[in-house]
């Protein structure tokens, strides 16, 4: 019985694995996240600090 128990052990930690994977690739797919949307925040980012220092 305490092999079993060992045995659940891995088991449980696949299943999470398999869970957190499938919900980190949904965020992923869903456009949130990756380069687009940090470039895009670094433009804008440029941007401003090129209106603020233009008039000096």
């Amino acid at each position: 019985m305490a092999s079993l128990a060992w045995l659940l052990i891995p088991f449980a930690a696949a299943v999470g694995a398999g869970l957190w994977a499938a919900l980190a690739a949904r965020n992923r797919r869903s456009g949130k996240t990756g380069d687009n949307t940090e470039l895009n925040g670094y433009a804008a980012f440029r941007e401003a600090m090129e209106k603020s220092h233009s008039g000096t």
